[in-house]
């Protein structure tokens, strides 16, 4: 009877302790949770306030940057997240010359140097009509991340050039593409067609199509996904 009564405090003890284990584990992943709530709002805060201090401010960059530099002077690390919030708002809001701004001053910090900070400038770029900023920022996106570049920045700069009615250039962004084994959207294919035929190269204009555009959609009919033939248009018709 004693040895039962052992062997059963013991098995008693070990579900204690396993029971203990398991609540601790609970306390800490809430403990976790509650931490990054807390930091992302923290950090929405701050978007908020550094949004409202650019909106306030007169338009010289000297003014912006100043204000800028305040805002961050008692920071201990840069907010790039505050930072990137507040450039969405802005972008969201279309103020584009404060996007521009913003843009701009947390770049020539070293900071922010991500596909989505450059789709963003250079969507302002392209709405503020400052083509030549444009392309000195592509240019510098090409040399230093040549092999990263999304299909998304692509398409970026190739419409860019087409709301300016460039489209030598538009080709020339294309050729990179194209080498560098990033397949474009039918919207880029669409573009650089219509490109090669303000350039009256029908060839070429053909051969995109043929190489990229897809004969073939899909759609939703009572319920369910179906593939049927695109209707081309009378360009596109043309290559088949």
């Amino acid at each position: 009877m004693v040895k039962c009564s052992d062997k059963l405090s013991r098995e008693q003890l070990s579900l204690s302790k396993n029971v203990q284990n398991k609540q601790i584990k609970k306390v800490g992943k809430r403990e976790h949770h509650l931490w990054k709530k807390s930091n992302s709002s923290g950090s929405g805060k701050k978007a908020l306030s550094l949004v409202r201090i650019v909106s306030d401010l007169p338009n010289e960059k000297e003014a912006v940057y100043k204000a800028l530099d305040k805002w961050v002077a008692w920071e201990t690390e840069f907010p790039l997240a505050a930072t990137a919030k507040a450039l969405q708002i802005l972008r969201k809001r279309s103020q584009w010359l404060r996007v521009i701004q913003l843009a701009k001053w947390m770049l020539g910090k070293g900071q922010g140097t991500t596909m989505g900070t450059y789709d963003t400038l250079l969507l302002a770029f392209d709405v503020d009509k400052r083509v030549d900023e444009a392309e000195s920022l592509w240019n510098m996106i090409l040399h230093t991340h040549t092999r990263s570049i999304s299909k998304r920045l692509f398409s970026r700069m190739i419409s860019l050039y087409d709301h300016h009615n460039m489209p030598e250039k538009m080709i020339e962004v294309f050729a990179d593409m194209e080498e560098l084994g990033v397949r474009p959207d039918e919207d880029t294919v669409r573009r650089i067609a219509s490109a090669f035929k303000k350039l009256r190269q029908e060839e070429k204009q053909k051969l995109v199509l043929r190489r990229y555009m897809s004969k073939w959609k899909f759609v939703h009919f009572q319920d369910e996904r179906v593939r049927m033939r695109r209707y081309l248009s009378e360009d596109e018709d043309s290559i088949n």
